[in-house]
């Protein structure tokens, strides 16, 4: 009798889907909201056996907002926990799910397969990593640094979490603490220790959560006193930055058998050591340069961001290892409780726990790849894939490939390479290997693949580094004051990621040019973490404009010296807190000599003329690159993009200068922990003063014929034609008098507000997505909606207090005190090279969130020594009323060309949950509807 078979119900299941594999029609299931999945496992049998996959339901799950999770015992139960949206098929989704025949899947196959297996059989108790007991710091040095990995066993015998890192006794002291989850997703994710050993012994998921928690010392400071950092590693070179500012560095890691760390170069090319307190791991690793198989590595040529694509570890061991000829396998080894493993800088590595493991890892930065930290992060995207792919970053044409085409390490080995390699580089010698170039993971061989023409203050920073650009020079600067013995050192990686013999050597010549002494051993390195290279060299500072171009820069600079020419003139008394100007001009580089020409901001420089083209000067004014010049260039830049403004600077070898008379003292950065608070509430009065001199000095008239010249580039006729095109507004446009320097201030303030939803999703974290869905309903119509507009005595409407003079940048690095006696006395305010015009308001804002960390009381302080109103915001929506000053001030924040949101959320936890831009308005600006 012949057996019935059943039909194969994939094609009716599915209909036009059935054509995409399982795979694609998986991703796009990952694409969907959870409710929108439970309701499509009704459409078919078919779908409801893909639907109900607990892989999709744990990527659904993970990829929701920032929370604390709690595991509830299956990843679709966990997702619909609190949604209370039901499947319409089945009043309780989660009961047990039916089954169909007439259905096969080897994708699902494998992935429940992955999902269920024992490890047992991936014990490598031996391996081919050395092996060694009571090694010395000599030993280690000669043989292993930065060479090659190494497993160590007694480092840890004397910790006490040899004997207390085990999940029951963790349990028992720490089970309240949250702890945060390493996962694919972008989300960040923390579970409670007992809600984390709940999921651990109930889960059967093919790549589990993995507790791998930077934070750790903060959460439980007990658990940094249970073990020390091994003799082998005494150095850490990112330790004279405070806390919080330096990068992650160590982490604690728990997780269960099959979870594991995928293929991976550690952050910014730094060295680790990893000690195992608890359960065994399994290491694979892959000397610099050879990408694993089944690994791809992405560069962005516009930023150097490297992204990995890799599959889990255990996919890695189950699908790809056995494809390897034996001598293409990684170095491999099974990390036992006690050893501590070194991996040298570099180095791919994947970790795979055959048990429950506990280990503590980290990160570090000595002399031996200090020059490898700073190649990580210095401009460009070249260097960076050949540091991880080694040649077969590398084609004929000169752009990265690093994607391994499905082919395995054997078959690339004996394949031919065609790799360009540039004139310069003739000289270096390569080992050959059959047809093949051995690739050399040597700084030297590293550097030839920088882009030298990229200047670090002007390129795109890669989201991939493990500081921010300021960090990056604050660090450098740190080092070379704290440690000045490892200054040549220091220099090596300065020059790789700064070019700091660059602007040392142009800085030089602009002494000798103007008669300075030349800078001590300690003045040759740009200071602090401003944009642009500055040296403080006996009683002067050296300022060269860098930062955006060399149109921005001249500015930057014009406008600088035109408001020095109007204060000078003024009775302000903010001229005695502002360092002097000794002298100005611009330097350029020329058959590989520096010139100087002495320009104080009057006029065009032969130079400028000679050697580009600039557009936005306003004609017949007697400062070319003053104010109304820079306002223009703003409007320009206002509608660009990220990659746009980096684009538009370009490269050049004209720079201007500025030389002004040195501040003895210190800044309030370097004093803020030191300071009492009487000092710290004179200093918010100080800048309450100066802020009120800053504010009603002159402003420089926009004469007829500069308006007709700016109207004719901004269109403003047009656009606001455009702005007001119905109903009241139009009405209301007509009973307003808008002088023409407001015109400019409004068109310039709309312009910024156009892209912003793109400028705040390029940014991103911490800055909450669902807000930025939501920015354009929160943001006002026209930016002329919110200011004083009051009612003159004809009746009709006119503007006031939005165009004064404002320096945007008071920060605790541009704030200076003098120690008289035993105490510090705010002096200065400097670095006014980001002076612009525009609303008052404007100077609150890195005041309030920089230098006072948001607190109220200074704040208050600030606002009472200013005296002046700022003046109340009115709108318009059936007649006038007021609209609350912190409206304004958020939308301020918004709409900012620097990336203010991501402080306000980085400083506070709590409004990355908020739902809506008003909540945080309220709670960072609220305060002052309390003073107007």
């Amino acid at each position: 009798m012949d057996q019935i078979v059943a039909r194969d119900r994939r094609p009716d299941g599915l209909g036009h889907f059935n054509v995409l594999s399982d795979e694609i029609v998986c991703s796009i299931l990952n694409l969907l909201t959870p409710p929108d999945v439970a309701r499509l496992a009704c459409a078919s049998s078919v779908m409801y056996i893909l639907c109900n996959e607990e892989p999709l339901w744990m990527n659904l799950c993970l990829n929701k907002e920032n929370r604390e999770l709690q595991y509830k015992g299956s990843w679709k139960k966990t997702t619909l926990h609190g949604l209370q949206i039901l499947n319409k098929c089945d009043d309780d989704p989660c009961k047990k799910p039916l089954h169909f025949d007439g259905f096969n899947s080897l994708f699902l196959y494998k992935r429940f397969y992955r999902c269920y297996t024992q490890l047992d059989g991936f014990v490598f108790d031996q391996g081919n990593v050395e092996r060694k007991t009571n090694l010395s710091l000599e030993e280690f040095n000669q043989q292993y640094d930065a060479q090659k990995p190494v497993l160590v066993s007694g480092l840890a015998d004397n910790w006490e979490a040899k004997k207390t890192w085990t999940p029951e006794q963790l349990l028992i002291k720490y089970g309240e603490k949250p702890f945060r989850i390493s996962q694919s997703g972008a989300n960040k994710i923390s579970m409670k220790l007992k809600d984390y050993v709940s999921y651990m012994q109930q889960q059967h998921d093919e790549d589990p959560l993995y507790i791998f928690d930077d934070k750790f010392g903060e959460t439980a400071p007990d658990l940094l006193k249970d073990y020390s950092v091994p003799h082998l590693f005494p150095d850490d070179y990112f330790d004279v930055l405070e806390r919080d500012q330096r990068p992650p560095f160590r982490w604690l890691i728990i997780g269960p058998e099959r979870s594991g760390a995928s293929w991976h170069v550690d952050p910014a090319l730094t060295s680790a050591w990893n000690t195992l307190l608890c359960g065994r791991k399994r290491w694979a690793l892959y000397p610099p340069g050879r990408v694993p198989l089944g690994v791809t590595v992405h560069v962005n040529d516009e930023d150097g961001d490297v992204d990995i694509e890799t599959p889990s570890s255990l996919q890695w061991w189950l699908d790809f290892y056995p494809l390897l000829a034996d001598e293409d396998k990684p170095i491999e080894c099974t990390q036992l409780p006690g050893e501590t493993i070194y991996v040298p800088t570099g180095w791919w590595h994947c970790v795979l726990n055959l048990e429950t493991t506990i280990a503590v890892t980290q990160n570090y930065v000595n002399s031996n790849n200090f020059e490898f930290v700073c190649l990580d992060m210095a401009p460009g995207y070249q260097h960076k894939g050949v540091c991880r792919a080694g040649l077969l970053a590398l084609e004929e044409h000169g752009k990265l490939v690093m994607e391994q085409d499905n082919l395995n390490s054997s078959e690339l080995t004996r394949k031919k390479k065609k790799v360009k390699i540039d004139e310069h580089m003739d000289d270096l010698s390569f080992a050959k290997n059959g047809s093949a170039l051995e690739f050399s993971y040597d700084i030297n061989f590293l550097k030839m693949f920088l882009d030298k023409d990229l200047d670090h203050y002007n390129s795109l920073w890669s989201t991939s580094n493990c500081i921010g650009q300021r960090e990056l020079r604050d660090w450098l600067w740190k080092l070379w004051i704290g440690k000045p013995g490892l200054r040549d050192l220091i220099w090596k990686g300065a020059c790789i990621a700064l070019n700091t013999n660059k602007w040392s050597r142009c800085m030089e010549e602009l002494c000798s040019f103007h008669n300075i002494s030349l800078p001590a051993d300690e003045e040759k390195f740009p200071v602090g973490t401003g944009s642009n290279p500055v040296y403080l060299v006996g009683d002067n500072v050296v300022k060269i404009f860098v930062e955006d171009g060399l149109q921005a820069s001249l500015h930057a600079l014009g406008t600088e010296l035109e408001f020095y020419s109007i204060m000078q003139r003024s009775e302000s008394g903010l001229k005695n807190h502002v360092p002097n100007i000794l002298a100005s001009g611009i330097v350029f580089l020329e058959d590989g000599s520096y010139k100087m020409i002495p320009w104080d901001g009057k006029g065009v420089p032969a130079v400028i003329t000679k050697h580009s083209t600039i557009d936005d000067i306003i004609p017949d004014t007697e400062y070319p690159f003053g104010i109304w010049s820079k306002k223009l260039f703003e409007y320009k830049r206002a509608g660009m993009t990220l990659e746009e403004l980096v684009s538009c600077g370009g490269r050049s070898n004209i720079w201007p200068y500025v030389i002004t008379k040195r501040c003895r003292g210190k800044i309030f950065a370097d004093l803020r922990d030191v300071l009492p608070w009487e000092e710290i509430t004179n200093l918010a009065s100080f800048l309450g003063k100066q802020l009120n001199d800053l504010h009603v000095l002159p402003v420089t008239p926009l004469n007829d014929l500069s308006y007709l010249h700016m109207e004719k580039k901004l269109k403003m006729g047009h656009e606001a034609h455009e702005t007001y095109s119905n109903g009241s507004m139009d009405n209301l446009i007509q009973n307003i008098n808008l002088p023409a320097e407001s015109k400019v201030f409004f068109t310039i303030l709309n312009q910024k507000k156009k892209d912003v939803t793109s400028r705040l999703n390029k940014w991103g974290y911490p800055i909450p997505s669902k807000l930025i869905e939501k920015v354009n309903e929160y943001l006002p119509k026209d930016f002329l909606e919110l200011h004083s507009l009051f009612k003159d005595e004809n009746g009709k409407f006119e503007v006031q207090n939005c165009c004064s003079w404002v320096h945007t940048d008071i920060m605790d690095d541009n704030v200076h005190l003098e120690q008289i006696k035993e105490s510090w006395r705010p002096s200065y305010v400097y670095d006014f090279s980001n002076m612009s015009l525009g609303d008052p308001i404007l100077d609150l804002i890195p005041i309030h969130l920089d230098i006072f960390r948001g607190d109220v009381k200074l704040l208050k302080e600030l606002l009472e020594s200013y005296k002046l109103p700022f003046g109340k915001r009115c709108s318009f929506d059936d007649g006038c009323k007021v609209r609350r000053i912190s409206y304004l001030t958020m939308c301020y924040c918004i709409i900012h060309e620097e990336n203010i949101l991501g402080a306000i959320f980085g400083m506070s936890k709590e409004l990355r949950t908020v739902n809506s831009w008003e909540e945080v308005e309220e709670a960072v600006w609220g305060d002052l509807n309390n003073y107007f």
